[in-house]
């Protein structure tokens, strides 16, 4: 129909002739080559008889346009690479603005929403729909990019950690992909309830971090089955506890639940702590364990610290802890009031485990200019075992 050529200019001239944003593009001395050679060359490009990058099919619409984009776009090139479905059967492959549109329509696309980088292209995609008669034609929206501080969404970007192995893959825990954020433990719900609070618009703009937490936080906190675990784990005897005595208590299956659940877990002499719920110089408003002090633990019993035994080092190697028996949780009628309450595990039937412990893939800091490699956390994982 006279709406594409076969050109057989290089690629470095038809990019020196495209013109600039105040100086028109000079035609192509092929644009006006008859439909049937055009036909009869392009079969041949399909076929394999010329080299890569020796002809181009290109869509003639208007060199002197304003819009780049329209100074008759590149629509098909010579490229002998293998498909991942057709393998070498093929080796002329459309451009993205080409295929786009003509996919969408396929696809049964109404509205296909784009990143405000592709505002330019959106006449080119309005012509290839207009041009091949669809109906309907589908249209191109864009909007903002969505922009979360900490992290990479650049699929380019993104590509380059998983090839030079700064993350373990696609579906790294740190990653922002679909099988990242599942692997990680984000619940569906939580990214949905996050992308309706902060909306869609045209400005662009970024999301704090702390946004998206707040709203996963929110859902788990409401949704989530709790369990404890002990990172860094200290050791506490119960010197007044009966020797091989073990008990059964009642542990909250989820405190946020309307209809309370609960489920046993055992409690014994001996049990670990955190080493990051003990101090032994505490600071003001310390709520936690240190000597002489007192502390519940969760669902269980209020303890007390009498001593603090040392390795050769000088590190604290174990608590020798008093319970208070009269102080179970649910039975409490010690009258004694704490107002901390921390994690244990019993040390008799704990399982050990590794825990990772995720942080964000960029740091904070950020200035003009700056590489996207020097914004890379290297502490971006702390891996616990035991």
């Amino acid at each position: 129909l006279g709406n594409a050529f076969v050109c057989d200019m290089s690629p470095e001239e038809i990019s020196a002739n495209r013109g600039s944003l105040t100086e028109p593009g000079k035609e192509s001395p092929y644009r006006n080559r008859s439909v049937e050679e055009n036909l009869k060359l392009f079969r041949e490009m399909r076929e394999g008889k010329y080299p890569d990058g020796s002809k181009c099919l290109r869509a003639k619409i208007d060199m002197a346009s304003p819009n780049v984009n329209m100074r008759d776009p590149v629509i098909y090139r010579i490229l002998r690479e293998t498909h991942y479905r057709t393998g070498d059967k093929w080796c002329i492959y459309p451009m993205y603005d080409f295929a786009h549109p003509i996919c969408d329509y396929l696809q049964g696309v109404t509205h296909s929403l784009c990143t405000l980088e592709f505002e330019d292209h959106r006449p080119l995609y309005d012509w290839v729909g207009i041009t091949l008669g669809f109906n309907p034609k589908p249209r191109q929206i864009e909007f903002a990019r969505l922009n979360v501080t900490n992290l990479v969404m650049s699929k380019r970007y993104l590509k380059k950690l998983v090839e030079d192995g700064s993350v373990d893959g696609w579906d790294d825990p740190r990653m922002p992909t679909l099988t990242g954020l599942r692997n990680r433990g984000v619940p569906a719900e939580a990214l949905k309830d996050f992308c309706a609070r902060i909306g869609v618009c045209k400005a662009n703009s970024e999301v704090q971090i702390s946004y998206l937490e707040a709203c996963i936080r929110e859902y788990l906190n409401a949704h989530a089955e709790r369990a404890m675990a002990v990172l860094k784990p200290l050791k506490v005897t119960l010197t007044n506890y009966p020797d091989g005595k073990t008990e059964e208590v009642d542990f909250d299956i989820n405190p946020s639940e309307e209809i309370k659940r609960t489920r046993k877990i055992t409690f014994s002499k001996n049990l670990y702590i955190d080493a990051d719920d003990f101090s032994l110089t505490p600071p003001p408003k310390y709520f936690r364990l240190k000597k002489d002090g007192m502390v519940r633990l969760k669902g269980a019993y209020i303890i007390k610290c009498d001593d603090v035994l040392f390795d050769d080092d000088g590190n604290v190697k174990e608590l020798l802890c008093s319970y208070i028996p009269e102080s179970r949780s649910g039975e409490d009628n010690s009258g004694i009031k704490v107002k901390g309450t921390i994690q244990w595990v019993n040390a008799e039937d704990a399982v050990d485990t590794e825990i990772r412990k995720y942080g964000y893939l960029l740091k904070d800091e950020e200035y003009p200019g700056q590489d996207f490699s020097e914004r890379m956390n290297p502490n971006s994982v702390t891996v616990f075992n035991g």
